[in-house]
């Protein structure tokens, strides 16, 4: 049973955690080399998958027991499951802020399903607008469809639409004027994500990794910026933003190596199969299909959802001597 006023959920660093990142499929029509080799992953098998019933079903505990106030649906590549509008249409009766990360590939044909479902907002990722650097990076040669799914979004009326872009040093970091400029140009919003370790193959670097303060100092010297004030309430996005000083929209960066936002996290992970995760680099799991599968109610999976928060730690350390590279890719966790 629900409570009649929600409780929040507080983790053992005092911070709220109400933003929720549901999986709905571990598979993906792109081979991105940082997410996963190029012959691709063992995908799950499908009775392995939660339903749109059991992925409503948490949703709504974490809502209506924890007060959350975001979902965002994630893969893989989540427009690549099956009737994905009508999923999002059961989400968008929780009353949370509704949103999606896609690679965009597939929103041409079917955004505006998505849309009239309930969806709200969307992230695309885009990390190059040089057709060769798509290919080499996607091994996918679907990069004016992306472009193609990004301009559909506009057009269905998803406000926000926001560009996910990893900056790689020696690949695409001398993109990043070129971005913004397209970003400008559309009106979206560009987030540069520094590159982490995601592909559970071990080859990343730190020398890879493009800071925060070099996007910014680039994009900065063609297009001034000035960083905007973060409010110290409410929902505390992972990205430091900065607006343009003539006022033609903002770009976001993600930290995620220089400057983690781990101290603000108030977000928590359930994979396609149902495992609960506080973290993307979490080494523990922590089982929410095997509750509901076997009889449990809506009270057992708060108790364990709690349970999981109860464990979640101060940061992910990367680069620093006790990180530990999570088992699995970025495509089976869910971005």
């Amino acid at each position: 049973m629900s409570p009649s006023i929600p409780i929040p959920l507080i983790d053992p660093f005092q911070r709220r955690v109400k933003d929720l990142r549901l999986s709905v499929t571990d598979r993906c029509n792109f081979r991105c080399v940082y997410c996963m080799p190029e012959e691709g992953m063992k995908w799950l098998p499908r009775e392995e998958l939660l339903s749109f019933e059991e992925l409503t079903r948490i949703a709504r505990v974490c809502v209506a027991h924890f007060g959350f106030e975001g979902i965002r649906i994630t893969g893989g590549e989540p427009t690549v499951r099956a009737h994905l509008p009508v999923l999002v249409g059961m989400l968008s009766q929780l009353g949370a802020d509704l949103a999606m990360t896609s690679n965009g590939v597939k929103l041409p044909e079917m955004v505006d399903d998505l849309a009239r479902a309930g969806l709200r907002r969307i992230n695309i990722s885009l990390d190059t607008l040089r057709p060769d650097t798509f290919l080499a990076l996607t091994r996918r040669a679907e990069l004016p469809r992306v472009i193609a799914g990004i301009d559909a979004s506009l057009a269905a009326g998803l406000s926000p639409v926001k560009i996910n872009a990893v900056v790689m040093r020696g690949i695409n970091d001398e993109e990043v004027v070129d971005l913004a400029a397209f970003g400008r140009d559309r009106g979206v919003e560009l987030r540069f994500i520094e590159f982490m370790p995601l592909d559970a193959s071990g080859e990343w670097t730190r020398e890879q990794v493009v800071s925060q303060q070099e996007i910014v100092d680039r994009i900065s010297a063609v297009f001034p910026l000035v960083p905007r004030h973060r409010p110290g309430a409410g929902h505390q996005e992972p990205a430091e933003l900065f607006d343009y000083e003539d006022g033609r929209g903002a770009i976001g960066v993600i930290p995620s190596v220089t400057n983690p936002f781990c101290g603000n996290c108030d977000r928590v992970r359930v994979t396609a199969e149902g495992q609960f995760r506080t973290c993307l680099f979490s080494i523990d799991e922590f089982d929410l299909r095997t509750v509901m599968r076997t009889g449990g109610t809506d009270d057992d999976l708060a108790a364990e959802i709690s349970r999981a928060v109860g464990t979640k730690w101060a940061g992910h350390s990367i680069g620093q001597v006790n990180f530990i590279r999570p088992k699995r890719s970025m495509s089976q966790i869910g971005g």
